[in-house]
């Protein structure tokens, strides 16, 4: 049974090889990874994963000049499957990612990871207050639409984004 973790300088090694897996992209969604990070490097890893515990605190993810936002891996037998994220609040800029970004490495798929993952960070978004989560997937991820259906998404509607066309779904909680 997997776990929600926060992002932790010990599984280095174990996100290396899921980042490794996928390649690098925007389908890594969940990990808050940016261009100008360094993975790689001890140093640099650390410094990502300080990003991106501090911006889960209001006032430091304000410091940072950012949303409040809560990163987590899926963490199995000390192996990284993927990484969900919550975004506090939602922003002009933030609004056409939803709350809830999600990404499961692809030797992790069809197991019900994510499904599991939605479920568990939706009783995060409970304790923060949310009565509602919105959450997006690209138009033609049949599976990511059915994950969030399944947590009784409704859709909401089809947008053009500068990410690409995306389904829009509302999750009331």
């Amino acid at each position: 049974m997997p776990d929600l973790v926060t992002p932790s300088t010990d599984l280095h090694a174990a996100w290396l090889d899921c980042h490794h897996e996928w390649g690098p992209g925007r389908h890594e969604d969940g990990f808050g990874v940016r261009e100008t990070d360094d993975v790689v490097s001890e140093a640099g890893f650390a410094a990502y994963v300080t990003r991106l515990v501090d911006q889960a605190d209001p006032a430091q993810a304000e410091a940072m000049g950012r949303m409040p936002c809560s990163y987590r891996w899926i963490v199995e037998d000390g192996q990284v499957l993927g990484g969900i994220a919550l975004r506090h609040e939602l922003s002009a800029k933030t609004e056409p990612l939803g709350h809830v970004g999600y990404g499961v490495r692809p030797s992790a798929r069809g197991r019900g990871v994510a499904t599991w993952a939605l479920g568990a960070i939706l009783a995060e978004a409970r304790t923060l207050g949310l009565d509602r989560v919105v959450a997006v997937c690209d138009v033609d991820n049949a599976a990511s639409a059915r994950v969030i259906e399944h947590h009784g998404g409704r859709l909401e509607g089809i947008r053009d984004t500068e990410h690409g066309t995306v389904r829009r779904h509302v999750i009331g909680l």
